[in-house]
């Protein structure tokens, strides 16, 4: 086998920012670094789409905080507060909301493995409560 040229990896950071600018795409981008319930992900990604929204500067202007205070609270380390965390979606666009769980499943309709229920199942299931 012929060894050839390693190739380095390509900063994707420039790709990124330019995907991020569409906000259907910085929602699912979001929505998915808060599914792996780690913070520190979620920090990275929402660092990613206020830079894409216009940059630390931008967003601390938007929202009325400072920039400092900002950069802190998107830090890797950074743990903002509700308040702080709502101005920085709300400057990028963006609205935090809690939905019930199970909801996207609901959407998308019942579980492939879920028997259907009979009328003789709801009679009975009727019957029980009564």
């Amino acid at each position: 086998m012929k060894r050839g040229k390693i190739l380095l990896a390509e900063d994707q950071s420039d790709w990124l920012t330019e995907q991020l600018r569409d906000p259907e795409l910085c929602v699912a981008y979001l929505n998915a670094a808060l599914a792996e319930g780690d913070q520190a992900a979620f920090m990275l990604a929402l660092r990613n789409v206020a830079k894409a929204r216009g940059g630390v500067t931008a967003i601390a202007r938007a929202s009325g905080m400072n920039r400092v205070a900002l950069s802190r609270a998107l830090s890797a380390a950074g743990n903002p507060e509700l308040r702080s965390l709502t101005k920085i979606l709300g400057a990028s666009g963006l609205e935090f909301k809690v939905v019930r769980k199970g909801t996207r499943r609901q959407q998308r309709g019942p579980h492939p493995r879920a028997k259907p229920r009979t009328r003789s199942s709801r009679d009975a299931q009727r019957g029980a409560r009564a």
